[in-house]
């Protein structure tokens, strides 16, 4: 198979002209975010069980999460540059099968350390795969569509997060973990069947276009939006990593499933809201969702033992972080153009290094100032990050499209 960009037999398609969203190949791509989320989420439900099969303890087994995190953290950017010129096809092809292997060998894999070893690949998969959808989305669609491509592309992250999680913890508990990652295997069978079938190839990025890394990170506009992705994800990741024990004080320690479901509904809400009016509005949905998470945190941290205020602002903290990934996203491959792919796969680990600052500052808070302090130190990240998008209205998060 090919990678080459002058292949003869694979030409791109025609620029994209109707106005219609291609349905079926964008929602192919929706599919494959909702299998890397779940692929890297489903243990942190299933830690015992996992444990017990594996021999292990549950902090050990809490590793499975880590190690996937941590090779999406080291692909992401060196992976994307090395493949930027490969076709999106077969390299998209590639990744999905990565999870098809990699799930399979952790379905059937008895040896904690054989275990670990896919659990990394499968997040090397996921780095390379979280750096180009954007891109993939963005190049089915004319100019006109582009924000709202992405919105359905993207929208398998809160369906798995909301719906995938729950039920793949539930059906662990009563059929075995090894059976939900097996279930997750015959998902990318039937997904490359699918992408196959559906979804349309395109080249890579031209050697005459391809800007060094350090050029890409110097575009007028990417250092801000990465700025926003690592400290908005991060005021996110204190709370959302340590919800129990956050819950546990208000008295809502039997309550966590329900918030969380609120959670998950209200980010879907959000990733509809963001679809209708990202193409036009850009810069003003990324301002308001920053200060109503804001104002948010203020209200948690003045109120934060009273139940119906946490479900309240919970619901109002998932509709501003629904359509996150989708803002920031189109505001990098704005800014970027051309080296999209580049500048995405620098947010991709951008927003792992959030995930994982979020879980050791919020560890750090716990022991130190305690799960009161949660909202006032969200306040401040998110009025930094609030102040940086501000300011960035000529490049990053224009008030125009360029």
């Amino acid at each position: 198979m090919s990678q080459n960009t002058s292949s003869a037999t694979q030409s791109a398609p025609s620029t994209p002209s109707s106005e219609r969203l291609p349905w079926a190949g964008l929602l192919a791509l929706a599919m494959t975010g909702f299998i890397c989320i779940l692929t890297e989420t489903i243990p942190a439900g299933l830690l015992l069980q996992i444990g017990e099969g594996l021999g292990v303890s549950e902090a050990l087994a809490g590793q499975l999460v880590t190690l996937y995190a941590l090779g999406s953290l080291l692909a992401a950017i060196p992976l994307t540059t090395v493949t930027r010129g490969w076709r999106r096809r077969p390299l998209l092809l590639m990744c999905i099968l990565g999870f098809l292997i990699f799930n399979t060998v952790t379905t059937f894999s008895s040896n904690y350390i054989l275990t670990l070893t896919a659990r990394f690949f499968a997040g090397v998969s996921a780095g390379v795969l979280w750096g180009m959808i954007a891109g993939y989305a963005r190049r089915m669609v004319p100019e006109s569509l582009k924000g709202r491509a992405m919105a359905v592309a993207m929208v398998g992250t809160p369906l798995a997060l909301a719906l995938g999680v729950p039920a793949g913890t539930l059906l662990g508990t009563l059929v075995g973990w090894r059976s939900i990652f097996g279930f997750m295997s015959l998902l990318a069978l039937m997904l490359i069947a699918w992408v196959f079938w559906k979804l349309p190839d395109y080249p890579g990025e031209a050697p005459d276009k391809r800007l060094p890394l350090y050029k890409v990170f110097v575009i007028p506009g990417v250092r801000p939006v990465l700025f926003v992705v690592l400290v908005w994800v991060l005021a996110h990741n204190i709370l959302y990593t340590y919800i129990a024990p956050y819950l546990t004080q208000a008295g809502l320690t039997q309550r966590v499933d329900l918030v969380l479901l609120v959670f998950g509904i209200t980010a879907l809400v959000g990733i509809w809201v963001i679809g209708i009016w990202i193409d036009r509005k850009l810069r003003p949905l990324v301002l308001i969702s920053l200060a109503a998470f804001a104002l948010s945190s203020i209200v948690l941290g003045i109120s934060s033992s009273q139940p119906i205020v946490i479900y309240l602002v919970v619901g109002v903290w998932g509709l501003t972080f629904g359509g996150a990934a989708t803002l920031l996203q189109t505001a990098v491959a704005e800014t970027a153009g051309e080296s999209a792919d580049v500048a995405q796969s620098m947010l991709v680990t951008a927003w792992n290094l959030a995930i994982g600052g979020g879980g050791v500052i919020g560890g750090i808070l716990i022991e130190t100032l305690g799960v009161r302090s949660f909202p006032w130190v969200m306040f401040i990240l998110l009025i930094l990050a609030l102040l940086v998008a501000w300011r960035a209205k000529d490049y990053g998060f224009p008030s125009r499209k360029r």
